[in-house]
């Protein structure tokens, strides 16, 4: 392995964060059922996994930055101008993601009223608009010159997945709620962890 390149391996780790923050927020939030609960639940200021599940939530978003900033550095003149650009706008979406729920994580689990709720639905609106727009210039990037179609199909997956979450918590019954809401938030999750993969494993010179 290029030992410049280490840095990639935040890709992944961030994928291990946010799966150990689901999995042992679960575990530490008695009563908590992931089938029909969100993640967000597991970090609310009132969830008993919270002293668990926050710090590994932060780490996720760190690593995640970190992976995406330096990406954006490793494809810089190596894909098209649109492809690049739906990398930033990804970039600029896991900023907003880190920062903004961070800043405004729920004061209790589910649906509660209040300023800092609003404001962390807000959160949740930008990232995942952010988050369809760079995927979709990364897609339509595909069909342009000096493209990476490995990173366009990942997309399309991400893209797919996340399409899907979203329209699915609105029609799918509760009892799965908790699933389908994950299908949205582990494609970004996911595809971050392609990045970081891809471009460790890239030769530098393409």
């Amino acid at each position: 392995m290029n030992k410049s390149k280490i840095i990639f391996l935040s890709g992944p780790l961030a994928l291990i964060c946010y799966l150990m923050h689901d999995i042992l927020g679960s575990i530490n939030y008695k009563g908590y059922d992931p089938l029909t609960q969100a993640v967000s639940d597991l970090t609310a200021e009132n969830a008993p996994s919270l002293w668990i599940a926050r710090p590994l939530s932060a780490l996720y978003g760190l690593f995640s930055i970190i992976c995406i900033a330096a990406a954006c550095v490793f494809f810089r003149k190596k894909i098209n101008a649109v492809q690049y650009s739906g990398l930033l706008v990804y970039a600029l979406m896991n900023i907003i993601s880190a920062v903004g729920y961070s800043l405004f994580p729920l004061t209790e689990s589910g649906s509660p009223d209040g300023f800092q709720n609003k404001m962390h639905i807000i959160v949740t609106i930008a990232v995942v608009a952010s988050s369809v727009i760079s995927l979709l210039l990364i897609i339509i990037g595909n069909f342009f010159r000096k493209s990476d179609k490995a990173l366009g199909i990942a997309a399309v997956i991400a893209f797919l997945f996340m399409a899907g979450g979203a329209i699915g918590t609105n029609i799918a019954p509760e009892s799965i709620f908790g699933i389908v809401e994950r299908l949205s938030t582990y494609a970004a999750v996911g595809f971050t962890a392609f990045i970081g993969i891809k471009c460790l494993l890239k030769p530098r010179e393409t």
